[in-house]
């Protein structure tokens, strides 16, 4: 077996703006060719004129760079997550790497045997029935009909399609079309499997049980490229990831880094994930700074691990009767979790200066996706607000090789948190 599944070398990829390439029939090559010279022609004419330079502008900026000088290698059995910003090139990449389209300077070697999930029925023949187009992709994966024969119940009973199967795809919903396509892609057992954000189209129980299938094909050893939007499923997938920006690779390596650096971009943040500072110096009470100190980069948090939350109070104005307290909030802004702290054990807020209060919680069980923090500082009545700050210290839960049998166990939306504790206050002005 080859050391190497898949390497890419100065791939690049051109495209034209606002113009489809369209199939070429012989007709077409002649009449190309017999028009050759009088375009040459005209184009000297321009030249003469000194209309060059202008024309060679237009023409250059009718062009885009999909991939520009694009290298990087896979192992066998590496699971390899490709993430970047909407036109970054990550589609491109797989589509040359699947042999759809080819590359207009340098190359991508593959050495193993490919399946494909790119779009909405990629590969199937519209007029075929669902049972003809599992044994048309397994002869274009070069499998014989007996293996084919030994996986087609399993594929079948994944896509849960057993009514239609003998019915033309053209007439599945796309729901349907992801469904067989992917159970075939990920069945037929090819050495590598290159996944396109196709798994959006699905319901959350076929994502949830898509992810599970490919977490099954990666323990085989089979390689994977996975592009997706999808944090969560990044995180809990991939080991390695390549950030995509303008069809570069801006970084290539540990998932967590590649996410940070991904969000951080997305949210256009002024201070870095986990972190939040006030804005401007105010006259009253007021929330300073706050914290997240999470167990892996800034910013990136592994489920079960401990975290603390740290948070700066500036009194100004001293009060008798004082609460902080701050909540954890998810993408779907519902509480995770709520903690919260009152004068009264700690004296704090009784005069005048900048107190540090910081929360541990040693074992913090999220579902892996995005958060941040709603602090706020009022009386211990909660009838006055000093100050209330929403949606600060974004940060991410990974569940890398995280245990099967906790996640499992795992609720969807709700939580099970141990408690947190209170380290002692200290004053640092």
């Amino acid at each position: 077996m080859s050391e190497i599944a898949i390497k890419c070398e100065g791939l690049s990829k051109q495209y034209r703006i606002g113009q489809q390439e369209r199939y070429r029939a012989l007709r077409d090559v002649v009449t190309g060719a017999a028009g050759f010279p009088f375009r040459r022609l005209r184009s000297a004419i321009s030249s003469s004129n000194g209309n060059g330079n202008p024309q060679s502008e237009i023409r250059e900026s009718q062009y885009i760079w999909a991939l520009d000088d694009l290298s990087f290698e896979v192992k066998p059995g590496e699971v390899v997550g490709v993430i970047g910003r909407n036109g970054a090139g990550k589609s491109t990449l797989l589509k040359i790497l699947s042999r759809i389209t080819k590359p207009t300077k340098g190359g991508a070697e593959i050495h193993g045997r490919v399946g494909s999930l790119l779009e909405v029925g990629t590969g199937f023949h519209p007029e075929l029935t669902g049972r003809e187009n599992i044994y048309l992709n397994g002869a274009i994966l070069g499998m014989r009909k007996a293996e084919i024969d030994r996986k087609f119940d399993e594929i079948v009973a994944f896509a849960e399609v057993e009514k239609f199967i003998d019915t033309p795809v053209k007439r599945y919903s796309s729901g349907m079309h992801v469904r067989l396509a992917f159970a075939v892609a990920a069945h037929l057992q090819p050495e590598i499997l290159l996944v396109d954000e196709v798994l959006a189209v699905g319901d959350a129980a076929f994502q949830k049980k898509c992810l599970g299938k490919m977490g099954n094909v990666a323990r085989e050893g089979r390689t994977i490229l996975f592009v997706s939007h999808n944090m969560q499923a990044m995180s809990q997938l991939a080991d390695r990831c390549i950030l995509l920006a303008d069809g570069r690779a801006r970084f290539d390596g540990n998932t967590a880094q590649a996410v940070a650096l991904y969000l951080g971009d997305e949210t256009n943040a002024r201070t870095p994930l986990g972190e939040y500072a006030a804005p401007k110096e105010k006259a009253g009470n007021h929330i300073a700074w706050a914290r997240v100190h999470t167990s892996e980069s800034p910013g990136i948090h592994h489920w079960g691990e401990p975290i603390s939350f740290e948070f700066g109070l500036r009194i100004v104005d001293p009060q008798e009767s004082l609460c902080f307290a701050f909540n954890v909030r998810n993408s779907f802004n519902y509480n995770a979790c709520y903690f919260w702290l009152f004068d009264s054990e700690t004296n704090f807020g009784r005069e005048p200066g900048t107190f540090v209060l910081k929360c541990e919680v040693p074992k913090l069980r999220l579902y892996m996706g995005s958060y941040t923090i709603t602090a706020w500082l009022s009386e211990r009545r909660g009838d006055t607000y000093f100050e209330m700050v929403r949606d600060i210290c974004p940060f991410q839960v990974s569940m890398t090789n995280m245990p099967r049998n906790e996640y499992d166990w795992i609720p969807e939306l709700s939580t099970y948190l141990e408690d947190g504790s209170w380290a002692p206050i200290e004053r640092v002005s």
